[in-house]
Formats: C-alpha cells, sequence, structure tokens
C-alpha cells in the first residue's frame, strides 16, 4: 500500500497531496472543536434573541408624520 502511494506520488503529486489534505479534514472536524473549547478557553456565541424587549412605559403615538396629500 505504501509503495504504490509513493509510486502514485511520484507520478501524479497534486492528486496525492490532495488526497493527503483531503482525508485529514473529516478528522479536525472532531478535534479542533474539542482543542478550542479545553485549551483556547473558547466559549461560543451568545444566542440571538428571538423577541424584542419592550419598555415598561406608556406608549405615546407618534405624530407629525402623516402624509398630506
Amino acid at each position: 500500500m505504501f509503495t504504490a502511494f509513493k509510486r502514485f506520488a511520484l507520478e501524479k503529486p497534486t492528486i496525492a497531496w490532495s488526497l493527503v489534505i483531503g482525508s485529514i479534514g473529516p478528522v479536525l472536524v472532531f478535534t479542533v472543536p474539542k482543542f478550542r473549547r479545553e485549551y483556547l478557553g473558547f466559549k461560543g456565541v451568545e444566542h440571538i434573541p428571538m423577541t424584542y424587549p419592550l419598555p415598561n412605559r406608556a406608549r405615546t403615538a407618534t405624530s407629525g408624520y402623516e402624509d398630506s396629500a
């Protein structure tokens, strides 16, 4: 297996390197988030609020924006 890949890497290095880099990707999907949380102190982002908080006061009607057509 190794000798076949070595021969393939000598004949077509771009395809061989793309296979190596492409096979590392799925491993990084599972290892990078854990590394960021445990060693770099990554906390994540806050969730986006789903509602807008209304103020605790009387609401006044706006004036001066009416169309005068």
